[in-house]
């Protein structure tokens, strides 16, 4: 077996298992794995940071966006709870996020002497958003513990996980044998009970298939558009589902006309979805046949009970759907002006809630198709969750149920490392957007042609809105004060814009698109109606 360092371990078992990009920021515990990195130069690109947030969201957006996973690299201790709020976001999404972090030497854990960035029982305090952890304590245990985090990233839910080594682990030497890398089978699910979902499905007079993100993230959505299809069941998608298919398809529309669809329903499935409907919204599926597929046993039956439990891959098990509906299916009216009416109908109610349907269809009209969009917690961010024409898959990324203010910049630029031949437009609010104003480094740096786009109130609108609309004006630690931020374009060294409306927030997203280099454009605005009680997309 090969001599190699702890260091060199990691970072040639990561290699092998297929991953070539690392988003990170070094620091005294990391110095062995960074000079293994270096080692290996030429085939991993690295993407270092001004903060360690940012190292996750980066890997979170990489990941979505591609369906590869993505992997920071941090410091313990306060490097790692810098990362923690991207991490709950990407365990939010069910995000493959591989998350690796020092420690402090071996002999030294748990004693709490008061080491350099140590923090008590530190795999525990990242356990809340992260699947899996674990942690080498000798170089030989390196290669499996990766291997192990790669299967748990691939195998069953995906969510982050994170390896922790020590420093002294990093630098020590020994034979080390890497392992052959993660091969995970998908399960279809058990055919029993995919015989019985599809025997429900093609008797049914009028289905019903209701999809979350996890079709994105096995990239099922050409089986689901078969499914569909087939059965000429219309297709709601939540928030972190839309694109499985286009907005211009004749079956799929937004979840907010779920309700509606569903009392005309007799079957409904669910794939990859929590379903949350008798959460987040006023109506629950009643009398109807249910059918949940997902690949985490304990989303299955969480929210309300079905009739059929299938553990399965979203991908493999709509697959297996699509082999048996063959044999049981009949024919049906179609439902596809019902859905029409529907799709009609949002789209005027979203058209009526301004000014945040001006500014996000300007974008859409300058985005190209395939383009990106990373949405944020700001009020036109909000509009799009529910409103935003989406016409191809994993091209609209919010930060879920999390709704984590500062995730849209960062994340944006992890996209663009992800997908360099295509557009890429982050939405912020002035408030969310200063959280990571520093990335502007990162991307003039990388040369990264993100075209970020603030709305700037001066203020943390929605914060101070409720103080005005809830407690009579009393407005407190709502107010800001931000740079010029055309100034702050130049600084940085990219190119600035402002646009003062709709129609030149186009024109000049069209512009910066085409010029395709990093860009800031700021639209100054004022206090914008609240989505509030107008929008009720899931965010699963």
């Amino acid at each position: 077996m090969p001599i190699m360092t702890g260091g060199q371990a990691l970072v040639r078992q990561i290699k092998a298992e297929g991953l070539d990009t690392i988003f990170g920021l070094p620091g005294v515990q990391l110095d062995w794995a960074f000079d293994a990195i270096y080692d290996e130069r030429d085939h991993f690109r690295v993407i270092h940071t001004r903060h360690e947030q940012a190292t996750g969201y980066m890997a979170d957006g990489f990941a979505r966006s591609t369906g590869r996973i993505g992997m920071c690299l941090v410091v313990p201790g306060p490097g790692l709870l810098n990362a923690s709020g991207a991490l709950s976001t990407a365990y939010a999404c069910s995000s493959q996020v591989l998350c690796v972090t020092g420690q402090i030497d071996s002999q030294l854990i748990g004693l709490g002497r008061g080491i350099l960035h140590e923090i008590p029982n530190q795999m525990v305090a990242i356990a809340s958003v992260t699947k899996w952890q674990g942690r080498p304590m000798a170089p030989v245990e390196v290669p499996g513990l990766v291997h192990e985090a790669f299967c748990q990233l691939t195998s069953g839910r995906p969510r982050p996980v994170e390896i922790e080594v020590p420093p002294d682990v990093l630098q020590a030497t020994a034979d080390v044998q890497l392992v052959e890398p993660a091969r995970v089978e998908r399960p279809g699910g058990d055919p029993d009970l995919i015989e019985k979902a599809a025997t429900l499905l093609g008797k049914a007079k009028a289905p019903l298939i209701y999809v979350g993100g996890g079709v994105l993230r096995t990239g099922a959505w050409d089986q689901l558009r078969e499914l569909a299809e087939m059965i000429d069941a219309p297709v709601t998608m939540t928030v972190n589902a839309r694109g499985a298919l286009s907005d211009r398809h004749p079956l799929a529309v937004q979840d907010l006309a779920a309700a509606d669809l569903a009392r005309e329903s007799d079957v409904i499935l669910v794939v990859g979805s929590r379903f949350v409907v008798s959460v987040n919204t006023n109506w629950q599926p009643g009398e109807k046949t249910l059918i949940q597929l997902d690949a985490d046993q304990e989303e299955v039956g969480r929210n309300y009970p079905p009739d059929v439990a299938i553990v399965a891959d979203a991908k493999a098990g709509l697959g297996a759907l699509v082999e048996r509906v063959k044999r049981h299916n009949v024919a049906r009216p179609s439902r596809r002006e019902e859905v029409k009416t529907l799709k009609a109908q949002i789209t005027a109610r979203g058209a009526s809630l301004q000014p945040q349907a001006d500014f996000a269809l300007a974008i859409r009209a300058a985005l190209p198709e395939d383009g990106f969009l990373v949405s944020e917690s700001t009020q036109v961010g909000y509009w799009t969750q529910g409103y935003f024409p989406v016409y191809e898959p994993r091209t609209l990324l919010t930060s879920g149920y999390q709704g984590t203010l500062g995730f849209g910049f960062a994340t944006a630029l992890g996209v663009q490392v992800g997908n360099p031949g295509r557009k890429v437009v982050s939405i912020n609010g002035d408030g969310g957007f200063f959280y990571n104003v520093q990335e502007l480094s990162t991307m003039a740096q990388q040369g990264l042609p993100v075209v970020a786009v603030v709305f700037n109130d001066n203020a943390y609108g929605n914060v101070r809105r409720t103080q005005e609309t809830r407690f009579e004006g009393r407005y407190i630690a709502s107010d800001l004060y931000n740079p010029d931020l055309m100034k702050l374009a130049d600084a940085y060294g990219i190119a600035g814009r402002r646009a003062k409306d709709a129609p030149e927030l186009r024109r000049e997203l069209r512009a910066a698109l085409d010029a395709n280099e990093p860009t800031l454009i700021e639209v100054p605005v004022g206090p914008m109606a609240s989505m509030a009680g107008q929008q009720r997309a899931s965010r699963i």
